[in-house]
């Protein structure tokens, strides 16, 4: 029978999903189109066949012909709307961040531990990323020996909004390293220091970050939302006994005028479009089985994301190293395999 889900959020990442659904998901039907701007929600749900546009995301969520929903809706939205899906018996694939605010992230948790099984997949994609998992099945074959470092670069054209800030970087952009980082290394995060150079201009300067785990390894992080080149990741994990680092990833070269030249991407959307296919088949398999993916994010990596980067940001204010406190991680997500609900 096919599995019948919604999309709550039709901007960028709201149609990548749906698309994602429509063509690269045998099994599923996309449902609805939730959207509070419903001639955008429409044109959506006309190019990609779905059955149904809505306005309403609570009602959504408690609809009988909706199976299991993605949140794809202004950041803010995620952690009401998780508990929404929570309370409706609903899984839910939500966006990342599931909460800026550490808070309102426990508060996601203590409702998921409350009804005793899991809901919430959090959509921190680059687990699925086929370069890092190569890192982390290096790491746990034991080619590198020990992990000593790891080298993170995370940079954009130009930053989303004139106001952006160091501590934007921080909150915004630098989660995705935060969790792939946590995943890789099999390591909590304990201290962050912060530090930006001084631009030549007015534009938001590269942040740079240190931060140890409770491994013992040191790992760097820059971000820099003002490049101008092009969309550029890059990691470098090292061991006692070698290296691994990721390739860009360019699929043609060209060769002219006494150069070659490779192209970089605008954005992440093409760069990660395979791993938000295999996240969202493993979502999929989620809803169908009752089983939590073994390598997904779930509400207790959102919250310690959440944690790492307010103190990254207070970092930077403060000029001065930081620690990281996180609390007691709960049994309940011990266990990387969930419940039936």
């Amino acid at each position: 029978m096919s599995i019948r889900l919604a999309v709550i959020g039709a901007g960028l990442m709201g149609a990548d999903h749906a698309k994602i659904v429509a063509e690269d998901l045998p099994g599923t039907t996309l449902q609805v189109i939730c959207d509070m701007d419903s001639a955008r929600a429409k044109s959506i749900a006309d190019r990609l066949g779905a059955q149904d546009v809505a306005a309403d995301p609570e009602v959504v969520i408690t609809r009988d012909d909706v199976d299991a929903v993605i949140i794809a809706s202004p950041d803010f939205t995620h952690a009401p709307l998780s508990k929404a899906c929570i309370q409706a018996g609903k899984r839910v694939l939500c966006e990342k961040p599931l909460s800026q605010k550490p808070a309102e992230c426990i508060d996601v948790i203590e409702a998921e531990m409350a009804a005793d099984a899991r809901h919430v997949m959090l959509g921190f994609m680059r687990r699925y990323d086929q370069a890092y998992i190569e890192m982390k099945q290096a790491l746990a074959e034991g080619a590198l020996g020990r992990a000593l470092m790891m080298h993170n670069f995370h940079r954009n054209v130009e930053t989303p909004a004139a106001d952006f800030t160091g501590a934007m970087a921080i909150t915004n952009s630098a989660p995705h390293e935060f969790d792939v980082v946590r995943h890789v290394l099999n390591a909590e995060f304990t201290s962050v220091t912060a530090m930006q150079p001084k631009r030549s201009d007015a534009r938001v300067a590269p942040v740079v970050m240190v931060l140890e785990t409770d491994d013992g390894q040191l790992v760097t992080i820059e971000v820099n939302n003002n490049a101008d080149y092009g969309y550029d990741v890059r990691a470098e994990l090292v061991g006692e006994r070698g290296s691994i680092a990721m390739n860009n990833v360019a699929y043609s070269r060209t060769d002219m005028k006494l150069a070659s030249a490779t192209r970089y991407d605008a954005d992440w959307r093409g760069r990660y479009h395979e791993a938000y296919v295999r996240q969202n088949r493993d979502f999929l398999r989620f809803v169908e089985t009752g089983d939590f993916p073994a390598i997904a994010s779930d509400c207790w990596d959102g919250y310690c994301a959440a944690i790492v980067a307010e103190t990254g940001a207070k970092a930077l204010e403060t000029g001065q190293k930081q620690p990281i406190q996180l609390m007691t991680k709960p049994e309940f997500y011990s266990a990387r395999q969930g419940k039936a609900a």
